[in-house]
């Protein structure tokens, strides 16, 4: 679990990121599964988007692949969402207590 100050240095790191993780009409399915899962053992913090033509609560879908990836919903705002997983192999973002 994170804390609110963990939370908030999050998501400032994530305020640069460019969304790399983008669900369309299939939804959160095997493959984005993969890719987000790949791409957060790579960075530990990702950005994504859901597409309009998704009919589903950004909220929703952000949790949804947060489950499947072991991760945790740092923020999600409009149609875009951050997760977080911590590589403990290979930290990259060292969390404030």
């Amino acid at each position: 679990m994170l804390t609110s100050k963990q939370r908030a240095q999050l998501r400032s790191l994530a305020n640069r990121l460019v969304p790399i993780i983008h669900v369309g009409k299939n939804g959160v399915n095997p493959m984005l599964i993969q890719q987000a899962d790949d791409a957060l053992k790579a960075r530990e913090l990702i950005k994504g988007t859901v597409h309009q033509n998704v009919e589903r609560e950004t909220a929703d879908v952000a949790q949804e692949l947060a489950q499947a990836t072991e991760s945790e919903v740092v923020q999600v705002i409009g149609r875009k969402f951050v997760l977080y997983r911590a590589n403990p192999e290979e930290p990259k973002i060292e969390l404030k207590d």
